[in-house]
């Protein structure tokens, strides 16, 4: 996961939206979104940040050595894997990923470059690596410069553009990573950065402005007046109605 300046995150939450600066992100995102043909974000992620997500989310795993996989468990998985191969013929199995495959309507993925900046972009789970290559050379700062995408761990890096989102494992969402492709004498070249442009750099932050909610009210609410019960006439008041067969 993505850590994306948690704290400040948290702050900006809680702030007053200002309906003239959300109007102007609005304007923003959405010209961005007609330039480039998607719809694009842009945030900053810090080192330290990514630790300390990392640390967190490691003190609430239990080590594996405390973890005891026992012969019922053994058996319990391979009647499973039994079942799905038996049970299933090819048929269903290709429906049911069909299936699986028409619920995802997007790919979104990130790309983070060296300088802690990360992009983000929106696709269709069917559309290919090579229309993220393609956006990246339009929102390059040095698109002159070769480049190439990767996935860690462990580092690989992406080499088919033909495949799509979905079969590479894309689809709902993916982080890849951002290398320039240079021979080692000219590293230096690009590696300070800045990597992306400057009317995308001007994208970031933009979404928190959009988060912003008005405080909520907590006044206490007005007691509402219930309507006074209509007063019982007693048995003294009703009307006293002498029988038939009394005789006085």
């Amino acid at each position: 996961m993505l850590a994306d300046s948690l704290p400040a995150l948290k702050r900006r939450r809680f702030a007053i939206a200002d309906p003239m600066e959300a109007q102007v992100a609005t304007e923003k995102l959405a010209a961005a979104k007609q330039n480039y043909g998607r719809e694009i974000h842009v945030f900053e992620t810090t080192t330290a940040t990514i630790s300390r997500t990392s640390n967190d989310a490691s003190d609430g795993e239990e080590p594996d050595d405390q973890l005891e996989f026992t012969t019922e468990d053994y058996y319990r998985v391979l009647s499973t894997k039994k079942e799905d191969k038996y049970l299933k013929t090819k048929k269903i199995r290709d429906a049911e990923a069909a299936a699986s495959r028409s619920r995802i309507t997007k790919a979104v993925v990130r790309v983070r470059f060296p300088d802690n900046h990360t992009l983000e972009a929106t696709f269709h789970p069917s559309e290919t690596m090579q229309s993220l290559v393609d956006l990246l050379v339009k929102v390059m700062a040095r698109p002159d410069l070769p480049f190439y995408i990767y996935t860690v761990p462990p580092k690989k890096q992406i080499k088919d553009m033909s495949q799509d989102f979905y079969s590479a494992g894309f689809a709902p969402g993916a982080i890849v990573y951002f290398s320039y492709d240079l021979p080692q004498v000219d590293d230096n070249i690009g590696a300070a950065g800045p990597f992306l442009k400057e009317d995308v750099m001007s994208l970031k932050g933009l979404e928190l402005i959009l988060e912003q909610k008005p405080e909520p009210d907590h006044s206490a609410p007005e007691p509402s007046v219930a309507a006074a019960p209509a007063a019982r006439k007693s048995a003294a008041e009703k009307k006293m109605v002498k029988p038939k067969w009394l005789k006085m």
